[in-house]
């Protein structure tokens, strides 16, 4: 994305759109800042992006395109309120802030009490989640694990993420980092298992065999040198999966949730990793602890955050009515 790139989509209105509540929905990331304007039933009446440029403008500048974006959105539409998903590890709710963010990727982020920058400066409440919590609570709203009692999210990308719902609540541990699945240490090595189980270590390892530079390689790029037979790329797939699969057989174990939904960009692959984590699932987990875990593949794509986030505030929203 260059520097001053953005877009805007505004979406078809449908009849009883305007009588409901609309609300500023943000998803924070490292490449970019996604954002619209919602209906309370989580219908986009917009959405666009701009870049983040955390690197380049640190803390400041995510705080100030954040309040910007409501800004603008607010003149298109009266808002009820805020809701923002964002990386980091993030202390949720209306007094919501970054708990720790990796200094190399969002300088200057970590102790920013973004919901309440927001609410003072736009005059709106305003409720903030973990990217992965909300991309979780979007699915269990409208996607791939609607309606489920239990679910686990993983989200595989550059690194490896996770989320557990109880009852389409969070399980957000003492210190708000439950579910890091990525995290957990490899039996007898020092590496975590994202480190194995990432688009990151499928690059890395492809790019091994192919006599190549990492930074020459994308994701999409493997997956069609499998198609085409190539037997090197179809073992990174395969060892990225299995290694995929080795988390979730923990999960199954410790947690025995009715629903794990794999979410990421590589995820798109359903075709060529679903048969390969389906059948390691079935190698590592004892029958009966496996036969009531269903896998699904994540259905709401770069809106799952931001739904997600939006589902959150409406939960927030609630209980502070109560």
């Amino acid at each position: 994305m260059e520097r001053d790139a953005c877009s805007l989509h505004v979406c078809a209105v449908r009849k009883g759109d305007a009588a409901m509540k609309q609300y500023a929905v943000l998803d924070i990331g490292g490449t970019a800042i996604k954002y619209g304007r919602a209906t309370e039933d989580g219908r986009f009446l917009e959405k666009g992006w701009r870049p983040t440029l955390a690197q380049e403008e640190g803390r400041d500048g995510i705080v100030r395109k954040v309040i910007a974006i409501v800004h603008e959105l607010g003149q298109r539409g009266e808002l009820a309120g805020v809701a923002i998903d964002t990386a980091g590890i993030v202390k949720p709710g209306f007094a919501g802030e970054i708990v720790f963010a990796g200094e190399a990727s969002f300088p200057g982020y970590s102790g920013t009490k973004l919901a309440a920058l927001v609410t003072e400066a736009t005059g709106l409440p305003c409720c903030l989640e973990n990217d992965v919590n909300a991309a979780a609570l979007g699915e269990y709203w409208q996607g791939a694990a609607k309606g489920a009692s239990s679910v686990f999210m993983a989200t595989v990308g550059t690194g490896l993420g996770g989320c557990f719902l109880l009852d389409g609540n969070v399980w957000h541990g003492a210190g708000h980092s439950a579910g890091e699945l990525g995290f957990l240490r490899l039996h007898g090595e020092k590496r975590i298992l994202e480190e194995l189980a990432s688009t990151r270590a499928l690059i890395r390892e492809a790019s091994f065999t192919h006599h190549m530079s990492p930074a020459e390689l994308s994701g999409e790029q493997i997956f069609l040198w499998a198609q085409q037979g190539d037997e090197d790329a179809m073992l990174a797939i395969h060892d990225m999966a299995a290694a995929i699969a080795e988390g979730l057989s923990a999960i199954c174990c410790l947690l025995n949730p009715e629903v794990i939904v794999l979410g990421g960009g590589v995820m798109a692959q359903r075709e060529m990793l679903q048969p390969i984590i389906e059948q390691q699932l079935d190698i590592l987990v004892m029958p009966a602890m496996r036969a009531g875990t269903r896998l699904e593949f994540a259905r709401l794509g770069n809106d799952a955050g931001m739904l997600g986030a939006l589902y959150a505030f409406l939960q927030a929203d609630a209980k502070q009515a109560q």
